[in-house]
């Protein structure tokens, strides 16, 4: 579907019975209107964060804002000049016949400003209307309607509340949010989300309000053959990725098969400090199936959420998190260690953070850990958070205790080694380097040796 020219049609500027009448008929129904014209909500939202709202009557006159933010001009065919092509009002338009330009541009324009009050706010007033940031209403489009700059339209009524039920709907069914490590993700999707989009552990994180510091995900689908043009220059290449630097953007191209650049399956597009991402999605067959381990649809998040924590003096560590006695313990070790090993023999007298990757991060002041998604064998997950305690480095062993470690070049080296890292920068590492020095000067760090048995619960107990 192709939509030419503006789908709300205005009213004869000369108020032509016969002419409106057609108009009239010929108006889609405000259901059809909003169908066709789909509200872009992610954008919308946006540009009202960037921007202030100062929309018509804002400061009591319908028009100051429209002609102090004003850079052009228009003329009409009897060569009548005003700041809007909608203004059809004789008395907002200059007659450039009788004057000059200088004249209609310096003097007569900036007059319109105060030159129509709003009338007085009443309860049935456009501007006390809880639909207003739905409508599309204006002075000039009130005046073609009802030669009043001031009256509601109802027909304008109705679609907006179109707009807003279906701006409700879509935010129900297309949005989620969820919370790690103190921060929302949020995730809009072109496709509908269900309960069965995101893996069952998600729920575990998945809260209905966001918080202030908010980073968005926005899934699109469609081919990507005609997407992988001049998308920047080549900054990292390593099979499955290709990353490219585009002005401030950061653009991730995945690749399904080994040399097969020119196909990607994704697209990801980051802003300069990756806390807004546009992900197209080469097909939708993934999603539609469910069951999906990631909010980002790569393998894994850690991908965005290590960028995204090193700004927020946080880290990724390969790592067994759990709560015990309200303390949060930190085992650190590669695959194989024995992270799953060390969360099955605590689960009983601990919570269970996540037994494969855990968030470091400072928070007010104090070094807290936090669970994640990105489990290994055992499935139990958790969003909360507890005050790091200890770090212990695993070690396999016939026998179970405990060591504490006082050198802190080899403590670095151990933590360095499991640190998770992203396509990294120079700031990357500044910033990760900074919260990691900070870990070892603080936390007590030990060598803890154990076998299954069980025994070395006792001894974290007293730790």
């Amino acid at each position: 579907y192709y939509c030419v020219g503006a789908s709300l049609f205005c009213l004869s500027a000369y108020n032509d019975r016969k002419v409106n009448q057609e108009i009239r008929r010929q108006r889609l129904p405000p259901a059809v209107l909003v169908n066709l014209n789909k509200p872009d909500i992610c954008y919308q939202e946006k540009i009202q964060k960037e921007t202030i709202d100062v929309r018509c009557g804002d400061d009591n006159y319908n028009f100051s804002h429209c002609i102090k933010s004003a850079c052009g001009f228009h003329v009409d065919a009897y060569g009548k000049m005003s700041f809007c092509s909608s203004i059809k009002h004789p008395g907002f338009r200059y007659d450039l016949r009788k004057g000059t330009f200088r004249q209609g541009w310096e003097d007569f324009l900036p007059s319109l400003a105060v030159k129509s009050k709003v009338v007085e706010k009443k309860r049935n007033s456009c501007y006390l209307c809880n639909l207003r940031q739905d409508c599309p209403i204006c002075p000039a489009f009130a005046y073609l309607e009802k030669r009043s700059f001031n009256k509601k339209i109802g027909y304008l009524c109705a679609v907006a509340k179109k707009k807003k039920k279906f701006k409700e709907n879509w935010r129900r069914m297309h949005r989620r949010y969820y919370k790690i490590a103190d921060l929302t993700i949020q995730v809009d999707s072109d496709l509908p989300i269900n309960n069965n989009t995101f893996n069952i552990k998600f729920k575990q994180f998945e809260v209905s309000v966001p918080e202030e510091d908010i980073i968005k995900i926005r899934h699109h689908f469609m081919p990507l053959d005609n997407k992988c043009k001049d998308l920047g220059k080549v900054v990292y290449y390593k099979y499955p990725w290709k990353i490219y630097k585009k002005d401030t953007a950061w653009i991730y191209s995945l690749v399904a098969k080994v040399g097969d650049d020119d196909k990607p399956s994704q697209i990801a597009i980051f802003n300069q400090d990756y806390s807004y991402a546009r992900i197209l999605n080469n097909s939708k067959n993934g999603f539609l199936r469910g069951n999906l381990n990631s909010l980002t649809l790569f393998q894994t998040d850690q991908i965005l959420l290590a960028q995204v924590l090193a700004d927020r003096q946080g880290v990724y560590l390969h790592s067994c998190g759990v709560i015990l006695n309200g303390e949060g313990l930190l085992f650190v070790g590669h695959s194989g260690s024995g992270k799953s090993t060390i969360a099955g023999l605590l689960r009983r007298q601990s919570e269970l953070l996540c037994d494969d990757r855990i968030i470091v991060r400072k928070k007010g002041g104090v070094l807290r850990i936090y669970g994640t998604w990105s489990n290994g064998d055992i499935l139990d997950v958790s969003a909360n958070s507890a005050p790091l305690k200890a770090i212990l480095f695993l070690n396999k062993s016939k026998t179970n205790y405990i060591d504490r470690l006082q050198d802190k070049k080899i403590i670095a080296k151990k933590l360095l080694s499991c640190l998770i890292r992203p396509f990294v920068t120079i700031a990357w590492w500044d910033k990760s380097l900074v919260l990691l020095e900070n870990v070892i000067s603080t936390i007590p760090c030990y060598e803890l040796y154990f076998n299954k048995n069980g025994g070395i619960v006792d001894l974290l107990e007293k730790l």
